[in-house]
């Protein structure tokens, strides 16, 4: 149900994907089961969406990837991480609007010139 350009992210190859992406990269931490990370859905694939080639984005399944999740110590969720440069930069827990989503992402977006 992702959008074209929201990723899927494993524990398997989430240090390719994310640790060792060439652009940021915002990781939506979800389990199917909370109320929350659904209504966050359509934002992180319209983020996806608007940031295209600037920003990789994707959703963690954290029911499905413990490991990853745990390395990161995710206690709730949703919780987005912004990863730069193979660290996180950036963190937020709980829904939220793509305003806010923005306002994370645009100080790490190298604009196009």
């Amino acid at each position: 149900m992702a959008g074209d350009n929201t990723l899927n992210f494993t524990d398997t190859a989430f240090d390719q994907d994310v640790l060792n992406s060439e652009v940021p990269v915002l990781v939506d931490f979800w389990a199917p089961w909370c109320g929350p990370c659904r209504a966050m859905a359509p934002t992180v694939d319209a983020v996806a969406n608007e940031y295209a080639g600037k920003v990789k984005v994707g959703k963690l399944n954290t029911d499905d990837n413990p490991g990853t999740a745990s390395r990161y110590q995710i206690r709730g969720i949703p919780t987005l991480l912004l990863f730069k440069g193979g660290k996180v930069v950036d963190q937020r827990v709980g829904a939220m609007g793509k305003p806010e989503v923005k306002k994370m992402l645009d100080p790490h977006v190298i604009s196009a010139t």
